[in-house]
């Protein structure tokens, strides 16, 4: 049997890992919006107490993030992954048994903690494997993402009344993260091992004014994903909605996140420069949030795609494109780790803003309109990521010092 032979049904299993890891990495934080009256109820949390479910989590995924490069050259990528999943799965089963805020906060934490990692590593796995069909890839990746948030929105408050309350709408998840702990041991190739730091190290990537902007456009996007997956449930809930009426809805917007995480990434495929997709991302995520925010009961199930679609499609372009920036996978990973830990420690404030701004007004529309001049920043720092000025943005010496390139759409 041929080399090509072997490599095919490889990539199958990669594949199919792919949408594993991907349906088990936000479950856990999509699963709280919808269950939220009855964790209150049973712990005592407050509103700005439940908004740490997601911000310690998220906190930690940026944290975590930048120690990437660092542990896949310790560990290796296969055993961190392992480690990582292992430890997802550990968290969700202690949601059994939290009878407290401490107890749940810290569970969140270790969830947040396997995330990290996962997401610090895989990425560089995926341009190694898959050097030729990232943008195909890196979408399916966002996409089972997404759509995994989608079936703990949906799937958490059913079991929760079928089995008697929210420890058990929580600790489900510990079953499909330990399965996934084992088709990661079975299929990921044992030449994951110890991989040399990143030939551009993170102290290198911190000094680049590129980095930072990558880390601004997708923290201010992804603070609109915390946000809606925290309050979006508990918005609508105060408007007379069901747990499970609300979890639908959230549910609704997470499909739509994946759709467009998978779409998206296809049609921008063709050329290098993703700006006027990710302009349209922006787009769609303003027009959902302006809907809540000036009109939530008209078209309830409008709003929510719109946000989801935009905030999906725009979470896999904006992966693609720091992934574009670098040809070396260990360095493309590495500026992709940075990128989402600065992003996740800016997006873990904004539940806790927004939670803040309804204490403070009696309603969540303030939030929604924070989010709306968000995205303006965004779509104003977007038209600096033109193709042509991605080795110049990343280079040091005499190259770093060249003029912008002059960008066409």
């Amino acid at each position: 049997m041929g080399q090509d032979d072997r490599a095919a049904p490889r990539s199958v299993a990669l594949l199919g890992l792919v949408v594993l890891v991907g349906l088990n990495l936000r479950p856990f934080l999509t699963a709280t919006g919808p269950l939220a009256a009855g964790i209150r109820a049973g712990t005592g949390m407050t509103l700005q107490g439940m908004a740490l479910l997601t911000l310690v989590p998220m906190g930690l995924m940026g944290v975590l993030a930048f120690a990437g490069p660092w542990v896949q050259a310790t560990f290796g990528a296969r055993r961190a992954m392992i480690l990582a999943l292992a430890t997802m799965a550990a968290a969700s089963f202690a949601r059994f048994f939290a009878g407290s805020a401490e107890q749940l906060v810290m569970t969140a934490a270790g969830l947040g903690i396997g995330v990290a990692i996962v997401q610090a590593v895989f990425p560089t796995i995926l341009k190694r494997h898959f050097p030729g069909h990232l943008t195909v890839v890196m979408g399916l990746y966002s996409a089972m993402l997404m759509g995994g948030g989608a079936l703990g929105a949906r799937l958490s408050p059913l079991v929760a009344e079928a089995a008697g309350g929210w420890h058990v709408g929580l600790g489900w998840l510990a079953g499909p993260a330990a399965a996934t702990v084992v088709a990661a041991a079975l299929i990921l190739p044992r030449g994951e091992g110890r991989a040399p730091v990143a030939s551009i190290r993170s102290a290198t990537l911190l000094g680049r004014p590129r980095t930072w902007l990558l880390m601004a456009c997708f923290g201010l996007v992804n603070g609109g994903y915390s946000s809606i997956i925290a309050w979006l449930a508990p918005f609508y809930q105060e408007r007379g909605w069901s747990a499970s009426a609300s979890g639908g809805l959230l549910a609704a917007m997470a499909l739509s996140q994946g759709i467009a995480a998978l779409l998206f990434p296809m049609l921008a495929r063709r050329g290098r420069d993703r700006r006027g997709w990710l302009w349209l991302t922006l787009a769609l995520q303003a027009t959902g949030f302006a809907g809540l925010a000036a009109a939530p009961d008209l078209a309830p199930a409008l709003w929510a795609a719109s946000v989801g679609a935009g905030l999906g499609a725009s979470f896999a372009l904006t992966m693609v494109v720091a992934l574009d920036h670098l040809d070396d996978p260990a360095a493309a990973g590495a500026l992709a780790a940075q990128m989402q830990g600065g992003g996740f420690l800016l997006a873990a404030l904004a539940p806790w803003v927004v939670a803040l701004l309804h204490d403070r007004t009696g309603s969540f529309a303030a939030g929604w309109v924070l989010h709306i001049i968000s995205i303006a920043v965004v779509a104003g720092l977007t038209a600096r990521l033109a193709p042509c000025s991605y080795a110049s943005a990343l280079a040091s010496g005499p190259e770093a010092r060249q003029m912008p390139c002059r960008a066409r759409l």
